[in-house]
């Protein structure tokens, strides 16, 4: 049988195994992590706008490096990471677990927003689920990997992806999701202009 001491030592470690860690790189751990996720959050800010923060899903996210990932941006009411980013690249995405062991893991970097008439758009689309709507790339360049407990997350069981936004884009068709981006998609809360039409059609 183990020893008081020893299995005090013990909780001791798994503790500070779950507290705050930070990285350099993404390692296989992570990884796994990630692709086991159903849903991440993204947040942008320039140095004067609001802070905006998405969540994300739809099988969007894909790791390319050990400091590298991409996800997919489908259209939606706003476009505010979109226009942050052009502005001022920070980018922070957050993945937390809603079931089994604890976690938070967050991603600290710079993001490039690629548009379908970037050189890049056809290089990277492949390596992710095609989504009906889709309307930009983020690339993400990292430069931190934080890891936190999660212990106060609650469990969530997951049912599903909900398919509303990809049958509105398809019932949209790219003329009306168009028309969609010169109505809602032009600008951020703050006026910062995305640039969606001219760097997309």
């Amino acid at each position: 049988m183990l020893t008081s001491r020893l299995k005090i030592r013990r909780k001791r470690n798994a503790q500070r195994q779950t507290m705050g860690q930070r990285y350099n790189e993404l390692s296989d751990k992570h990884t796994h992590f990630i692709a086991a996720q159903k849903i991440f959050f993204v947040a942008t800010a320039t140095a004067d706008s609001r802070v905006n923060l998405s969540p994300k899903g739809m099988d969007s996210f894909r790791i390319l490096g050990k400091n590298r990932a991409v996800w997919l941006n489908v259209t939606g009411s706003g476009n505010e990471t979109a226009a942050h980013v052009q502005v001022n690249p920070r980018m922070t995405i957050m993945f937390c677990a809603f079931e089994g062991a604890p976690l938070i893991l967050r991603l600290y970097g710079t993001a490039k927003v690629i548009h379908k008439n970037n050189a890049e758009w056809d290089a990277l689309y492949p390596l992710l689920e095609p989504i009906a709507g889709a309307r930009q790339i983020f690339d993400l360049a990292i430069d931190l990997v934080q890891t936190s407990c999660g212990m106060a997350v609650p469990y969530f069981s997951y049912q599903q992806d909900r398919e509303l936004l990809k049958d509105w884009a398809v019932k949209k068709g790219d003329g009306g999701l168009q028309q969609y981006w010169e109505e809602k998609n032009q600008s951020s809360l703050d006026n910062i202009p995305t640039h969606i039409l001219a760097k997309n059609t």
